[in-house]
């Protein structure tokens, strides 16, 4: 056991689609989150914290495991994790920690593969219900009444209270909210109803400025939302093309983010928690997505693409004794990094196996000057595998973005390249530009650097 004298509580929230510009914290203009926001007033909010792949069980097997995709096995949502591989929870769990799990585990087809490193877990089977959910308690099916966000809070809750308070807990609490379809509690059903939410300044993206996969993809608000994503409600009559996308898409945002409320009111149920039992200074509270998603950006929802809204992943942290209040990181932190990092809370070494690296020194407001200062992603699914997003790869900096596409069917291979500095949105791939040839070919270096180091020699690129 490890030789600290008291080691960190650990609660990590994680919910499911939740994108960054949807949070308070991180300036959002279409919704408030004062309890999220809490997590990141009397923490830190990091500002660059990604995914290296933008897809629910590649990113939540990535967290656990602190492995890339291609090797913890996990590429796409129909493939379950090996439950003999090592995780941050089972190295906690074998160093005196009580481990639980509650909510969307999403690792396991329908729940049959279940959860390992955990004195207890209680799971939704594959994505689980919104209202009544069945849930999958240590091997038992239990059918519930109620609201699926109340529920998995309560749950998580009730263990806390039942723990043994002589040792110290990583509870993991996952809600299966913001993910479609989009099903609000009878309480916020009503929310947003008379406003407006703003559409994002790329909504009307015709991507005449990417190539084939943006246009391929079936994602778009006006196109590819079912008549169920909108609860079957009826649009006016007379709507221009233009007005039906705007319609659509306040029927869509609107549910998004009143399911996002009720997590936030949960997060709050939680924290209040903390400060009744004393808990609060010697706990760290986390709370993140397993990815973004496209909020009517680019005129999209989902996720998938190496895009930004879809890339990043929000990240607040608080923990009173070694996270300043209010403070803000920039560094370029990975979901890989997370199981490094909470193992070294606990005082334990990073495994070998491992491949993210812990950033607790960045917390702290010291970022180590060797910090990585671009990182590798690869999203495998092609497209059978759902919305017809195109396999790719690519590297990202701290100013460029540079991604290729390597789809036999149905389009071309080619390449992307996008200068954040001077295109923040995305909008206008410049790979082709002569001005930046010399950017192209560092940053093709730095892709095989990465994808080397990573240790992915699939799937070279054809030019």
């Amino acid at each position: 056991m490890s030789s600290e004298s008291k080691r960190p509580n650990i609660l990590y929230i994680m919910s499911d689609d939740h994108a960054a510009h949807a949070i308070g914290a991180y300036g959002s203009v279409i919704n408030e989150t004062p309890q999220m926001d809490r997590i990141a007033n009397e923490g830190m909010r990091l500002d660059n914290c990604f995914c290296t792949n933008s897809i629910c069980a590649p990113s939540r097997a990535a967290i656990i495991t602190g492995k890339y995709s291609h090797l913890n096995g996990v590429f796409d949502l129909n493939d379950d994790l090996d439950g003999r591989q090592m995780t941050f929870p089972k190295l906690l769990q074998a160093d005196g920690y009580q481990t639980a799990m509650v909510g969307k585990w999403h690792l396991g087809h329908q729940g049959i593969n279940y959860p390992t490193g955990f004195d207890y877990w209680e799971i939704l089977p594959g994505q689980g219900l919104y209202h009544d959910p069945v849930m999958h308690r240590m091997g038992e099916v239990v059918q519930h009444e109620g609201y699926v966000t109340d529920l998995i809070t309560d749950f998580s809750l009730n263990w806390l209270e039942a723990r043994d308070r002589n040792r110290p807990f990583c509870m993991l609490t996952h809600h299966k909210a913001p993910h479609r379809r989009w099903e609000p509690d009878d309480k916020h059903v009503h929310m947003y109803d008379d406003v407006d939410i703003p559409e994002p300044a790329s909504f009307h993206d015709d991507h005449s400025g990417h190539g084939a996969a943006a246009h391929y993809a079936k994602m778009s608000i006006d196109r590819d939302l079912t008549p169920a994503d909108l609860k079957h409600r009826e649009p006016p009559t007379g709507l221009s093309p233009v007005e039906l996308k705007s319609w659509k898409y306040q029927c869509y945002i609107k549910d998004y983010l009143r399911v996002i409320v009720s997590v936030d009111d949960n997060i709050g149920r939680m924290l209040d928690y903390l400060d009744e039992e004393g808990l609060t200074e010697n706990t760290i509270v986390i709370y993140t997505s397993d990815q973004g998603f496209f909020l009517g950006d680019h005129g999209w929802y989902d996720k998938r693409f190496m895009y930004e809204e879809s890339l990043q992943m929000p990240f607040l942290a608080r923990y009173p004794e070694e996270i300043e209040a209010g403070s803000v990181n920039e560094d370029i932190v990975l979901n890989v990094d997370f199981g490094p990092t909470l193992l070294d809370y606990a005082g334990l070494q990073t495994p070998r196996q491992m491949q993210g690296a812990s950033f607790r020194e960045n917390l702290r407001g010291n970022s180590p000057q060797d910090w990585r200062s671009s990182f590798y992603y690869r999203y495998f699914m092609h497209c059978a595998g759902g919305h017809d997003v195109y396999a790719h790869y690519g590297v990202r900096t701290d100013r460029y973005k540079l991604i290729y596409y390597y789809e036999d069917q149905p389009g071309p291979r080619y390449w992307e390249l996008f200068d954040l500095e001077a295109d923040p949105l995305e909008l206008q791939s410049v790979y082709d530009d002569p001005a930046y040839a010399g950017t192209v070919a560092e940053l093709k270096e730095e892709l095989l650097r990465l994808r080397s180091e990573v240790g992915d020699q699939t799937n070279p690129w054809l030019d």
